[in-house]
């Protein structure tokens, strides 16, 4: 009877309450579904718009019949209640604002939400890919590689923290499991979609209600997701030079292998890392190969990151490019280094080639004639005679212009000799 009193003066307060609306907003939230016997939390948190209106005193009022309420908590702008509950629905829980103190003023906002309860286990199953070093989870997979299927239980009140539990995984090809830990691991081979069906049960000992006896109690849970095998991504190539410079366009070939769409994702920075977060060039393809260009404006050293994900699997890949300056190629620098110092091996070879040639040329041959004495002598005197009589001048200044030859060749590496006449 109380209770519907108070529905009734929250319904002529609510008629009441539009002007007061407009200056505040209430969220409210709880954490369900919930197994029965276990316990929720209901949490209520109050905005105000106009800060000029704040005050220090509100009271949250409370309506969540038929459940038993555990525990309940105030602050200024918040409130939380614990309530549980012996039968499985949907069960409405609202909430309203008004002055501490005041139960027949207008309420300051209001708001209601929907918790519910259910006589089995509550959790969810999450299928994660295990790929190299890379995890993706979602619900596919790709063929040939190893599948990580999990149960994830949700008990925020601690309920079954005494339980044990049996976990009976069928993969919807005829191959079933039974394990006491929470997941699995799954060898996907075949393409295709398929459900995968898990049961749990839970049991533990409790005392009873009626004769104070320890009873076992024990709850169950069926679950079911969606797998779906696809063909992940096996390998990303780069196609393109390496070297650039500044104000020209390079261009880029991605060649993938991997089943379309795929969800690509490049950058180019000064040093390789890793594209965790969506702060890339984002694209979306249905083919196998993709082409991008880049022009740099200053030169430097530089790294193409590049993300490719096929919703079961992603993969990384890394590309360095050097931007030279303006100018001289890096290959033609190179062939002028390569002409210049064969030049100058060059110079240094024939300059020494040629003092070897200027020091054998120095070397002094004596012709020594042993023919017979009178052929030699009546030549001798023929030719000195000869001299004597018709070029006596001849000869002297012959022998002068030999003598100064031969000084000019000994001049620069032997030192002057003073020749004397007897």
């Amino acid at each position: 009877m109380l209770r519907l009193v108070c529905l009734v003066l929250l319904l002529l307060l609510q008629s009441r309450s539009a002007p007061a609306a407009e200056e505040y907003s209430l969220e409210i939230t709880n954490n369900g579904p919930i197994t029965t016997g276990a316990q929720a939390t209901i949490y209520a948190s109050l905005g105000v718009k106009n800060k000029s209106v704040t005050s220090n005193f509100y009271q949250f009022s409370w309506i969540y019949a038929p459940l038993i309420l555990i525990e309940k908590s105030e602050q200024q702008f918040n409130s939380m209640i614990n309530v549980t509950g012996e039968f499985p629905g949907t069960f409405p829980i609202s909430v309203w604002v008004t002055h501490r103190n005041c139960w027949l003023c207008r309420p300051l906002a209001r708001n209601e939400t929907k918790l519910q309860l259910t006589e089995f286990i509550t959790g969810n199953l999450t299928i994660a890919q295990i790929e190299d070093r890379f995890i993706t989870r979602g619900s596919s997979s790709s063929m040939g590689t190893m599948t990580r299927i999990s149960f994830c239980l949700h008990d925020p009140s601690h309920y079954f923290k005494s339980a044990s539990f049996v976990y009976n995984w069928n993969f919807g090809d005829g191959v079933s499991q039974i394990t006491k830990e929470p997941y699995v691991y799954y060898n996907c081979s075949p393409m295709g979609n398929r459900t995968v069906h898990l049961k749990v049960v839970a049991e533990w000992e409790q005392v009873g209600s009626i004769a104070h006896e320890r009873e076992t109690v024990q709850k169950t849970g069926d679950f079911t997701t969606a797998l779906e095998l696809l063909d992940a991504v096996r390998g990303i190539n780069v196609v393109g030079s390496r070297e650039t410079h500044v104000m020209e366009n390079l261009s880029l070939s991605l060649h993938i292998n991997g089943t379309p769409p795929l969800a690509l994702c490049w950058l180019i920075k000064s040093e390789c890392i890793p594209l965790e977060s969506d702060k890339c060039h984002l694209v979306v393809i249905n083919g196998s190969c993709y082409n991008l260009s880049q022009t740099f404006s200053a030169a430097g050293q530089y790294c193409l990151s590049v993300r490719v994900e096929s919703g079961v699997s992603m993969l990384q890949t890394y590309h360095e490019i050097k931007v030279w300056p303006t100018g001289i190629h890096p290959a033609l620098f190179v062939l002028l280094c390569i002409t210049l110092v064969s030049a100058m091996l060059g110079l240094v070879l024939y300059t020494t080639f040629r003092s070897n040639t200027q020091q054998k040329d120095l070397v002094e041959v004596a012709d020594f004639d042993f023919s017979p004495l009178s052929d030699k002598n009546l030549s001798y005197h023929s030719e000195s005679r000869c001299s004597q009589i018709c070029c006596r001048s001849c000869c002297l200044w012959s022998s002068q212009e030999a003598a100064r030859e031969s000084h000019e060749l000994l001049h620069s590496f032997y030192k002057p000799v003073k020749t004397y006449t007897m």
